[in-house]
């Protein structure tokens, strides 16, 4: 027979609806912020991705016409799909395997740290669009420094960004020139690490890359997820370096009138980002383009699970 739980004092529910209460009131801010810029904005891109909108008259329900066109009828979203999954698949493993591998050599520097760390550090403070800019004219095929440098020592002279093969690994030169993020966060972790943790895998005979894989990875491998997880996050927004890298090597900086090829050069650099500004501002198909972002969110959604669930560095294991 079920035990039925006496009814609490007036004063004890008083007193809970009043912490209950209170902690609504602390909690206010975040729960407004969420919902007005999270959860509406997430729902009005769900809604939308159903429906004819162009931005002008009021949406009318289609069914999933946009989700068929975006699969089956627009061949950019294949080709900027691989592209988006490429960057995030090089790009992010380089920056963070270039960056922890700075912050290594910089904590073993006895002489000039501070130096090292301000040089390295400073092209992250570099505005996008100027880095970008500067580094396509310094990768120019053919009034670049850096091609005539190759040129002199006899070694290939790449197209950079003109050429689709090169343009993304330009791209990828141009993020890990801006380490200066992760550098610091991985110099911040690699200096709480233990000194007796190295101390005693010294007495046993270990060599630097066992101290490495047995000491320094498992104690920074929270802030390694991290700067993963938070990689895939930017990545798969990816927007303005691509675009201002394709305008400035095609020649198109800016005026009216001037055709631009998204993408350029023949879409190597086209990424879901730039996908959903095309159909959604471009091309006023805003049902298309909330198709693409949901499927953009879905993916960042995804990466970011699977990444902390095959690491435990932010979860306690048992």
């Amino acid at each position: 027979m079920a035990t039925v739980s006496p009814a609490l004092p007036p004063a004890l529910r008083r007193k809970r609806r009043r912490e209950r209460a209170r902690t609504l009131a602390f909690l206010s801010p975040w729960l407004i912020g969420f919902g007005v810029f999270f959860l509406y904005p997430l729902a009005s891109t769900a809604y939308f991705s159903f429906t004819h909108y162009d931005g002008y008259l009021a949406p009318t329900f289609s069914g999933l016409k946009n989700w068929d066109y975006v699969f089956t009828k627009y061949p950019p979203f294949w080709q900027g799909l691989g592209n988006t999954l490429w960057l995030v698949a090089v790009m992010v493993t380089l920056r963070v395997a270039f960056g922890l591998g700075i912050g290594l050599l910089i904590t073993k520097v006895k002489t000039g740290a501070g130096f090292f760390r301000t040089a390295f550090y400073l092209p992250y403070l570099a505005p996008p669009v100027a880095a970008t800019m500067a580094f396509a004219f310094l990768l120019n095929p053919g009034t670049g420094p850096v091609n005539h440098l190759l040129g002199e020592i006899g070694l290939p002279q790449p197209g950079w960004f003109t050429d689709p093969s090169w343009s993304k690994p330009a791209l990828t030169m141009l993020a890990m020139w801006g380490i200066g993020d992760l550098m610091v966060i991985f110099m911040a972790a690699l200096l709480d690490v233990p000194r007796e943790q190295y101390e005693a895998a010294e007495l046993d005979g270990a060599n630097a890359l066992q101290r490495f894989r047995f000491v320094t990875l498992p104690n920074i491998s929270p802030i390694v997820v991290f700067a993963v997880v938070t990689g895939v996050i930017q990545t798969m927004q990816y927007y303005t370096q691509a675009i201002v890298a394709g305008k400035v090597a095609s020649g198109v900086i800016g005026g009216s009138g001037q055709q631009f090829e998204s993408g350029y050069p023949h879409g190597s650099t086209w990424t879901l980002p730039q996908m959903v500004y095309n159909l959604g501002f471009q091309h006023y198909d805003y049902g298309s383009a909330c198709v693409v972002a949901l499927i953009l969110f879905a993916l960042t959604m995804a990466f970011t699970s699977i990444l902390l669930r095959r690491k435990s560095g932010f979860l306690t294991e048992d």
